[in-house]
């Protein structure tokens, strides 16, 4: 099917310029995008069109935007003051309150009960139903890229960030109780990514060398899964995502493959039910595993791709999502060429993902793309070296920008939080966690900078 264009739609030099940050929201619902004007929130549960449902132009050069499920609430910190993050209601265009911190922000992750807040070498913890901090973490390993991921099940809000600047130690922290559950020694070299899945019940992590993903158990700490993204590559992970069923996880990177990986386990019994040649060989590659050095061992028994995505271009900055649209398994990709791509996913077979939908975020033309013939993915030598951990959209914009002369949330009192008779009524919790859906919800409550 030939692409739509629209005449005004920009070109890619000038999409480019625009996108400065991108997020999915914790139900794949939505998807925020930062732009040099503000920021944009559009719907995303229909593969034919995407509606933009805000433009928000309270700041300018938003380089980080996260939006609560399918709330009001939204996050914003822009360039121009970098250590200040600005939290608004969208429906009604005022601000909740905003916060001032030590030093640029990094990232921002929330749930229903935690908003969180992640410095270089620190993490705040705020209670998101008053704005209460609620715990500061202090002298946390060096994290240039912010990079953390907090569970999207409030009951347990699991936190993770690296536990170490020079190996790739995961710390696992209950944002809930505020006490640490475990420490868990992923990889040899750095972080580079992490994601739970939606119960909070598996952690996903990628290295700088971004040729091995791993899942484990939370918060017991055990592998579970482990994946060989390539061999001879080392890539940049930007973005590592459940599915909402957990049955599948998808990595994209600075390459243009995209890689959707199946969680399960392979029981020997079926091979035992079934004495095929490729069962015996499988029975011999296991036996002799345990006569060879661990590199190799854990080679063998890594699992390839199940399905893939082949973009257009590498080297742009992207994230992916798995979602279900329509009642049908998509990956949808955010890529900084302006873009939002939807690909089916066969969920029985796998293999290469048809590209059916592209999307501009810059103006209101759609555009239907069929399937497309791709390149094969060039492979360079295996001696390549590493190449260091990809900045993040916040740390790239924050870490380049000046700070402001401001108060910062250091002299702040944890007893704060919203100011007295303005914090939410106890009765919009009394039926669950915080909705924010309703304009009654929610009110502003003044704001704080600290």
């Amino acid at each position: 099917m030939e692409p739509r264009e629209s005449r005004d739609a920009p070109d890619g030099a000038d999409a480019h310029r625009e996108f400065m940050c991108a997020s999915f929201n914790q139900d794949t619902t939505s998807l925020s995008v930062g732009t040099k004007t503000g920021y944009r929130l559009f719907s995303v549960t229909a593969v034919d069109k995407l509606d933009c449902i805000h433009e928000g132009v309270e700041s300018p050069d938003v380089y980080i935007v996260e939006r609560l499920f399918s709330s009001s609430l939204v996050v914003v910190v822009g360039v121009s003051m970098p250590r200040r993050m600005n939290v608004y209601h969208f429906k009604k265009g005022t601000e909740i309150c905003n916060y001032s911190y030590s030093n640029n922000i990094l990232s921002v992750r929330l749930n229903r009960q935690r908003l969180v807040v992640c410095l270089e070498e620190s993490v705040y913890i705020h209670n998101i139903k008053d704005m209460k901090l609620l715990k500061t973490l202090l002298n946390t390993p060096a994290n240039p890229t912010g990079l953390c991921a907090l569970s999207v099940n409030h009951s347990n809000s699991h936190l993770a960030y690296p536990g170490s600047a020079t190996v790739g130690e995961i710390t696992v922290y209950d944002a809930n109780n505020l006490s640490t559950l475990t420490l868990i020694q992923a990889h040899d070299s750095p972080l580079a990514a992490l994601a739970f899945n939606g119960s909070g019940t598996k952690l996903a992590s990628a290295s700088e060398k971004g040729t091995v993903i791993r899942v484990f158990s939370v918060p017991e700490g055990q592998r579970l899964f482990e994946f060989r993204r390539g061999m001879k590559r080392y890539v940049r992970i930007s973005s590592l995502s459940f599915s909402a069923d957990a049955q599948f996880l998808c990595a994209s990177s600075n390459t243009e493959t995209i890689h959707i990986f199946k969680l399960e386990q392979h029981s020997p019994s079926r091979d035992e039910q079934s004495p095929t040649w490729s069962a015996y060989m499988g029975k011999m590659f296991t036996a002799a595993s345990t006569y060879l050095p661990s590199q190799v061992s854990d080679m063998m028994h890594q699992d390839r791709a199940f399905a893939t995505v082949r973009l257009n271009t590498s080297g742009l900055k992207n994230i992916s999502a798995l979602a279900t649209i329509q009642k049908l398994p998509r990956l949808l990709v955010a890529s900084s060429d302006g873009s939002l791509y939807i690909y089916n996913v066969d969920p029985q077979d796998g293999g290469e993902c048809a590209l059916i939908q592209k999307h501009r975020l810059f103006d209101s033309s759609e555009e239907e793309v069929g399937p497309k013939e791709e390149e094969e993915e060039e492979e360079n030598p295996e001696d390549v070296p590493p190449q260091p951990a990809s900045q993040s959209y916040a740390a790239t914009v924050a870490l380049a920008s000046t700070p402001p002369s401001s108060t910062t949330l250091m002299g702040y009192s944890e007893e704060g939080g919203a100011q007295k008779g303005e914090v939410i009524p106890e009765h919009e919790f009394a039926e669950g966690p915080v909705c924010l859906d309703d304009e009654n919800e929610f009110p502003p409550f003044g704001n704080q900078s600290n």
